[in-house]
């Protein structure tokens, strides 16, 4: 386990200590899942290293967080499909163990790249999967140590637009806020980081401005183009002092960046690799 450590001033009367994992990728089936679905966890298993890590790792991970701090949380993508002995899995792993969790895009993935990922391709998993998580896969609020975490489903690089007004009702409660998101938001610096330093076809944010999708293949830019309710989350989300972070996966790599203000947007690695983080919120 490669583990990150993180301290977060916000002026908490005690400590609070989070253990951030992301984008773990379990990939497996069993005879349930079928013969296509079998072959598809052979495959993806092997993009995700050696046989065995991905459990491996989170085990650890799992672990760590029961015994050194005071809530998991995950920003998608524990899964890389759905299926029936991925959910199994997830579901025992996370068993008595303290958690939140917001969805990433493999959550509702059933075949990976098979069809384009829009809301009823969504709605088509979410209730399946929603049975395995303990908390709302949409939007979910909770309240630890003093501090508000919001996890917000934005995993096909958009906001809906209930989620604005239900987010704004987390700020009117008054409590410093946290918020949990699988794709991290736009900032120059994690744009350049996977443009120029990565030299990546695109770089995979949420909310990047339309004169720097140019570079994209078509597709990409379809994919990742903000839409109105979208940049009101953003434009809102960005007024927001209470907000003292936001947490991030789905790059695969530990990244820190200003979003706004003093405020830093903080991308957790691959725990398929073995990355976490580790936050002590102070």
């Amino acid at each position: 386990m490669n583990l990150s450590k993180v301290r977060i001033e916000i002026g908490l009367p005690a400590p609070l200590r989070l253990l951030h994992v992301s984008d773990t990728h379990l990939a497996l089936a069993d005879g349930r899942d079928g013969e296509r679905k079998q072959a598809l966890a052979a495959r993806r298993s092997a993009a995700f290293g050696k046989e065995g890590d991905c459990l491996r790792y989170f085990s650890e991970a799992v672990a760590y967080a029961r015994n050194c701090c005071d809530l998991m949380i995950c920003t998608g993508d524990l899964i890389d499909f759905v299926s029936a002995k991925n959910l199994d899995t997830a579901k025992e792993m996370l068993s008595g163990t303290d958690y939140f969790f917001a969805a990433g895009n493999h959550e509702f993935s059933k075949y990976v790249g098979e069809a384009v990922e829009d809301e009823a391709y969504k709605l088509d998993s979410l209730p399946l999967v929603q049975r395995y998580i303990g908390n709302d896969l949409r939007f979910a609020s909770r309240l630890v140590g003093g501090v508000n975490l919001v996890a917000v489903d934005n995993s096909y690089y958009l906001f809906r637009p209930g989620e604005l007004e239900a987010f704004r009702r987390e700020v009117e409660r008054g409590y410093p806020i946290l918020l949990l998101l699988h794709n991290p938001l736009h900032t120059d610096a994690l744009y350049r980081e996977m443009m120029v330093n990565r030299r990546n076809e695109c770089a995979y944010l949420v909310g990047t401005p339309e004169e720097l999708l140019e570079p994209y293949p078509e597709e990409r830019r379809s994919q990742q183009r903000a839409d109105g309710p979208t940049l009101a989350f953003i434009d809102y989300l960005k007024q927001q002092t209470l907000v003292k972070a936001v947490l991030t996966g789905h790059l695969h790599f530990n990244f820190d960046s200003v979003l706004y203000g003093d405020v830093v947007q903080y991308t957790a690695g691959g725990n398929f690799r073995g990355d976490v983080r580790e936050y002590e919120i102070v």
